[in-house]
């Protein structure tokens, strides 16, 4: 079976996808991940094709349009349901043409059997459509937010232009249903799509270990985790390089970052490790029980973890369900703020209101002191643990592609 697998957005795309990815290679089938040069050593320790023909994806460009004729422009740091109206809009109508153009004749020539897409391809959308091939998304926040119905009109236009019949079912974007690592009852979609579910796994990246200083963190208090997360970085970096204006106000990720190190340091009854994505942080006069790092393997320390403080995206939030480690997210844009209001509607975490170092400190403290949370984030390891494991998905999609 030959299988094309597109990766678009930040690097934790890339890692959702490498569990299924690494099963349909140890299987024996021919995996092709199309991507950006950015994005491409997520995928350098594992038997996969890899191939970088696309660019920065930027959904905020492509929905950039729609934005403008906003009366004033949104506050990504709160929850926003017009721009993410707008956003897909963008990302299914705008945003196919560059990536349809480079995908659609690599997947001619490479023939594929199935296709995996990020949640936010929506251009393999149409190429499986004209293909006459199987395609499904895999784990992302996007594809979780996403409304069929909203993308179906865009989809529509593109399929009158390139000759396919107009859809009318809005699932018909889902019609072999999605991958997942979560139990259906503590989903985090939005939409009625038919889940394939498997184990979220705790070794996602090959050789993963934690450093030597690890082993001498305190073990007679609270291990606290907190991390900025992939995605904002990658946005700010890339927004940072582009002249053009966009009409969205972006969260300020040192500001973030500030006060994750803020809150760790009122934290002084527990060991906090704050991991920065290679962001740079003033580490002056911060306390001994405070430990920066710029990146540690995070489903490992997880396991070690008594709290974990995230930005909410759901690579992050499904390893912490993983691991049973209740959660404090500080939601920055797109589905984390969807994904911190799950988290509270489940029981096994909190959303942080205010964004300082001491509404932080407060959120956590709080959730250390109560034992539902705990009991809640155990609740759903062992709901996890109900799921087949990922290797079972290759017999699955052998079926659906026939």
């Amino acid at each position: 079976m030959r299988v094309l697998c597109t990766t678009l957005g930040s690097p934790s795309h890339g890692r959702a996808q490498l569990p299924l990815l690494r099963a349909l290679a140890e299987a024996g089938h021919q995996v092709l991940v199309v991507t950006a040069d950015a994005l491409a050593p997520v995928f350098r320790d594992d038997e996969v094709e890899v191939r970088t023909p696309l660019g920065r994806f930027d959904p905020l460009a492509a929905a950039g349009p729609y934005l403008a004729g906003l009366p004033e422009p949104p506050d990504l740091t709160r929850p926003a349901p017009e721009l993410s109206r707008l956003l897909m809009r963008g990302v299914a109508g705008a945003a196919v043409r560059p990536q349809l153009d480079i995908l659609l004749p690599l997947a001619r020539d490479f023939r594929p059997d199935l296709i995996l897409r990020d949640g936010m391809d929506m251009s393999s959308v149409l190429i499986a459509e004209l293909l006459g091939v199987p395609q499904l998304p895999t784990p992302s926040g996007f594809g979780n937010m996403l409304d069929p119905a909203e993308v179906l009109p865009p989809l529509n236009t593109w399929r009158v232009e390139l000759g396919l019949p107009v859809r009318e079912d809005p699932l018909s974007v889902v019609p072999h249903g999605r991958v997942d690592y979560v139990p259906p009852a503590f989903s985090f979609a939005r939409n009625a799509s038919r889940a394939w579910s498997y184990r979220q796994t705790v070794d996602v990246e090959r050789h993963g270990v934690l450093p030597p200083w690890a082993a001498g963190l305190p073990t007679d208090r609270p291990l606290v985790y907190a991390a900025i997360g992939t995605a904002l970085p990658v946005l700010s970096e890339h927004r940072a390089d582009t002249a053009e204006p966009l009409p969205v106000a972006l969260p300020d990720t040192a500001e973030s970052l500030r006060a994750l190190a803020g809150a760790a340091a009122e934290l002084d009854d527990c060991t906090v490790v704050v991991s920065t994505s290679g962001m740079p942080l003033d580490t002056e006069g911060l306390p001994g029980h405070v430990h920066v790092t710029e990146r540690v393997p995070q489903p490992l320390l997880l396991e070690a973890a008594d709290l974990f403080v995230t930005h909410g995206g759901f690579n992050s939030i499904r390893e912490a369900m993983r691991t049973g480690t209740p959660l404090a997210v500080l939601p920055h844009f797109g589905d984390q703020h969807a994904n911190a209001e799950r988290v509270e509607e489940l029981g096994f975490g909190r959303r942080v209101a205010e964004r300082s170092a001491g509404g932080i400190a407060d959120v956590c403290r709080k959730l250390l002191a109560d034992p539902a949370p705990r009991a809640r984030a155990r609740a759903a390891r062992l709901a996890m643990l109900t799921l087949p494991d990922v290797g079972q998905a290759v017999g699955d999609l052998e079926g659906i592609a026939g």
